[in-house]
């Protein structure tokens, strides 16, 4: 069981209610610095997530005792968990706590390897996913790397403008990475590759054709074979170390079936696949998938 442990908590939380000494708040109560990512090419005003940013040094003082805390809860669910946003450890986007947008923020220096230091000394080996995605620097990737944190690639961003695809396509994967046909904020699978950009990305039809020409001669993609398909055996017969598959994609099911869609307060988290829908045959073909590709532990013998 792979848990969640997301870098930043919620200002109304039970997190900062009864520790607000660690948390950028003024007497009131509320962030005077807030959290994000800044103007990328998905988002020429960036992302302004809203949470209250860490008083790290107070938290250094400490130990790092709430961290420690933290970890041990998620350690008490799950048998690890992924760490999101990873890459705000190393430094992250800090914006004005009175603006809506993430544009006039600024890059700050977050406590780096010595966070985890401190949660390897207290727990030993650290079962941690690094979502590692975003603007990623050689300093990001030296901490991961220290640690032996798998990192994330996602196969449906490895075809298009992604500034990230090339290290997307599983012949540059490694084995320490967890790669996933999509994530929770993706797209489906089948509704990626139906898409006409529009609407649900910053792509355009022309990005949108040359991103499907790639994917086919690189996937070597069959007329009539089914995308979600050839997007599962890429990422199982790859060498990352783990594989992870949406249900919706096992199911092949399209964007009615999507999960999350970023930036949007509304009719997330609501999909939940129909009774019946894993069916004996369905269940064989992942199987044998599986096992072809040394992903159960088992040597493939043919049926």
């Amino acid at each position: 069981m792979v848990g969640d442990i997301p870098i930043y908590v919620a200002l109304d939380s039970a997190d900062v209610w009864t520790n607000p000494q660690y948390f950028h708040l003024n007497e009131q109560g509320q962030p005077t610095v807030i959290s994000g990512v800044p103007p990328d090419y998905f988002s020429a005003t960036g992302q302004c997530w809203g949470n209250p940013i860490y008083r790290w040094e107070r938290l250094r003082q400490t130990g790092y005792r709430w961290w420690i805390d933290r970890y041990r809860a998620a350690m008490n669910l799950y048998d690890a968990v992924r760490i999101d946003h990873f890459r705000g450890f190393e430094g992250y986007w800090e914006i004005p706590g009175d603006q809506t947008t993430a544009i006039h923020g600024r890059w700050v220096k977050g406590p780096g390897a010595e966070l985890f230091s401190v949660l390897e000394r207290e727990f030993g080996e650290l079962p941690i996913i690094a979502e590692n995605l975003g603007v990623i620097t050689p300093e990001v990737e030296a901490i991961r790397e220290r640690f032996h944190f798998p990192g994330i690639a996602i196969l449906q961003f490895a075809f298009g403008k992604d500034p990230q695809g090339p290290s997307f396509r599983p012949h540059n994967y490694s084995c320490e990475l967890a790669a996933y046909t999509g994530t929770h904020d993706n797209d489906t699978t089948v509704g990626w590759w139906n898409s006409s950009g529009e609407n649900d990305s910053t792509r355009t039809p022309e990005d949108v054709a040359k991103e499907r020409a790639f994917a086919r001669a690189y996937l070597n993609v069959k007329a009539g074979e089914a995308i979600h398909w050839v997007l599962i055996r890429g990422v199982l017969e790859s060498v990352a170390g783990l594989a992870i598959i949406p249900l919706q994609d096992v199911l092949g099911l399209g964007s009615e079936a999507r999960m999350n869609l970023p930036g949007t307060s509304k009719g997330n988290w609501r999909w939940r696949f129909q009774e019946g829908a894993l069916t004996a045959d369905l269940a064989a073909r992942l199987h044998e998938m599986v096992e072809l590709y040394d992903r159960s532990g088992h040597t493939y013998e043919p049926a």
